[in-house]
């Protein structure tokens, strides 16, 4: 069996979606970088479309146009990081208000729903989302939203969204559920249609690919939906500036041909070490040993380079691994072009309470990787030194 076909017409629209040359009266080809703050009006309260660059900006709106487009969806929002943009799906809700979470989310969204929102009266349960009947019995009266991941991280379970699409919605109508699909990107899931409200994502990661830019984004069908985050996102003021969209724009041009690379190597990584005799388990949707190798083949287009590993031992070992590394680089975050590997019991999910973190087996020896663009056979060489090194200890 094999990931589902993608449809064509995937590039073209990464290129040409927003990008007319005719929106500039100097009919530049590609999108001018709009640095204003603020825009001439011809009369008070008479503008072009643009007053104020928090509100508005031509950059900006090039970049939500393409962003939309590339997941078939409607409308297209950025904020000025992956959990600005989480920031303003939970102010859309309202104390004593209740939200659904998968028990396995990122660990800033963790601390955001544990240390933040909960202060302003909204209360949260956190459910593993491959459970459909966990997640329908903690639906209350009260909750508003459920956010589930999907790869989740790091433990790389993935959630069947039609069928909890279809489970929220038939509950209750106005019930939001919103997939952060930072892992995938809009090339390899599309999740609004598979019936989710909202996609939002971590910008930062594959769709800019190049870590050098901090951005978030959602997109969406519902008008309703777009009207409250489109005043929120100028009300809160979390936009990103003009430069930095213009390098997220530039990066979609070339996200298909990266995630076509990041998968392929992945695949092959992940080969490797499911081979390794100091590795115990390797967490990658593509391999059949996966819990939910199913579901990802009947709901995405293919897969990243992001996925986890548990290696043998302890603290001890795994840090000897991971600093004995030459080409990956011992680092936080996903989605470069270059290959990352990270602990995230003691780094990204450090804020995520001990306890909670040991029910999830979020161990001491389990490995997030990033994969890269790099030679595949440099990676697994790299990986098998340091891995010989670990083994030792």
């Amino acid at each position: 069996m094999s990931f589902k076909v993608q449809p064509s017409g995937f590039d073209t629209k990464a290129i040409h979606a927003g990008q007319s040359p005719e929106q500039w009266k100097s009919a530049c080809v590609i999108p001018p970088i709009s640095l204003s703050t603020t825009f001439k009006q011809d009369a008070p309260g008479e503008h072009r479309g643009y007053e104020y660059s928090r509100s508005g900006n031509p950059t900006r709106n090039v970049l939500e146009t393409c962003l939309a487009a590339l997941d078939n969806a409607k409308y297209g929002l950025t904020f000025s990081s992956g959990l600005g943009a989480t920031t303003a799906v939970l102010t859309m809700l309202s104390s004593g208000d209740h939200i659904i979470l998968g028990d396995d989310v990122y660990g800033g969204t963790n601390r955001l729903v544990r240390q933040v929102a909960s202060r302003l009266g909204i209360s949260a349960t956190f459910v593993d989302p491959t459970n459909l009947e966990k997640l329908k019995a903690a639906i209350q009266p009260g909750t508003k939203l459920i956010w589930i991941e999907t790869p989740t991280n790091p433990l790389i379970k993935v959630a069947d969204i039609k069928e909890i699409a279809t489970m929220c919605h038939g509950i209750r109508e106005d019930l939001i559920l919103a997939v952060d699909n930072t892992f995938l990107t809009s090339y390899f899931q599309r999740p609004l249609e598979l019936g989710a409200d909202l996609v939002c994502y971590s910008l930062t990661k594959y769709m800019n690919g190049h870590t050098d830019v901090v951005m978030g984004g959602i997109t969406m069908n519902c008008d309703k939906l777009h009207g409250s985050l489109k005043f929120l996102q100028n009300a809160i003021g979390i936009v990103p500036s003009p430069f930095d969209c213009y390098q997220v724009n530039r990066s979609l041009k070339t996200l298909s041909l990266r995630m076509k690379q990041h998968q392929h190597n992945s695949i092959k990584i992940a080969k490797y070490l499911e081979t390794h005799e100091f590795v115990e388990k390797v967490l990658h949707p593509a391999l059949p040993s996966h819990p939910q190798h199913h579901i990802a083949l009947k709901q995405t287009y293919g897969y990243s380079g992001v996925f986890s590993f548990y290696i043998k031992g302890e603290l001890k070992q795994s840090s000897a691994f991971l600093k004995a590394l030459q080409v990956f680089t011992l680092a936080e975050s996903l989605g470069g072009y270059e290959s990352l590997a990270e602990l995230p019991s003691v780094m990204t999910h450090a804020s995520v309470p001990a306890e909670d973190r040991k029910t999830l087996g979020i161990t001491d020896g389990l490995i997030r990787l990033s994969v890269g663009l790099e030679d595949a056979d440099d990676l697994i060489n790299d990986l098998s030194q340091a891995l010989d090194i670990a083994s030792k200890i």
